[in-house]
């Protein structure tokens, strides 16, 4: 057992090794920040995901890679957007998806399933079943990541769910380290949507 989550390590450059251990830990600094509503979640999250960025690109996981580099630009988005304030009130505060914000979601699941599907095609990497899940993990994700930079609370949902897929994913593909992470991004995720709803429904009592 321990061979089969580890062993493959042993094959590993240390400096990769090193990397991935350091952006496992920043990914899990971010997601609990995250879980505090706490602007944190965006520097921590992109010292991640840029490391991720070129561990993926050398280990040839281009739809895990696409997810990364979109997890950056997102990050600088929702760190402006939750830098605005007006009269020291946030702009962007926690709150439901409207029915607007429901389309644009499913719009964008669906494009991102195209655009992964076309990507993986086009590199020739439809070649494991591994790869049709990454293109339905990355629409999850990037819904979820785009929800999360406009604090909606549905964004822990898409979180969740793609968390709970890529667990096994990650241990099937070798990369057990990461695999952990996001086993306990699933239940960091699970709190934080809780917690959430808790800082919601306080903000309520008080109107």
């Amino acid at each position: 057992m321990i061979d089969f989550l580890f062993g493959q390590y042993s094959s590993y450059d240390t400096l990769d090794i090193v990397l991935e251990l350091t952006a496992v830990f920043m990914g899990l600094i971010s997601v609990w920040l995250a879980k505090k509503n706490n602007i944190g979640v965006f520097p921590t999250g992109i010292i991640s995901t840029t490391i991720f960025i070129y561990l993926l690109w050398k280990w040839g996981l281009l739809g895990d890679m696409i997810i990364n580099f979109y997890y950056t630009l997102m990050s600088l988005y929702g760190w402006y957007l939750w830098t605005r304030k007006n009269k020291n009130q946030d702009t962007n505060p926690i709150s439901w998806m409207q029915r607007k914000e429901k389309i644009w979601a499913f719009f964008l699941f669906l494009g991102t399933l195209f655009f992964v599907g076309f990507i993986y095609n086009f590199f020739g990497n439809f070649t494991s079943w591994t790869a049709y899940i990454d293109t339905f993990t990355t629409g999850l994700f990037f819904v979820g990541m785009w929800l999360m930079a406009k604090r909606k609370i549905e964004n822990w949902i898409f979180w969740i769910v793609g968390d709970l897929v890529s667990v096994p994913l990650y241990f099937c593909k070798g990369y057990t380290f990461t695999g952990i992470q996001y086993f306990i991004f699933t239940i960091i995720a699970v709190f934080g949507f809780l917690e959430w709803k808790n800082i919601l429904d306080s903000n309520r009592q008080q109107l």
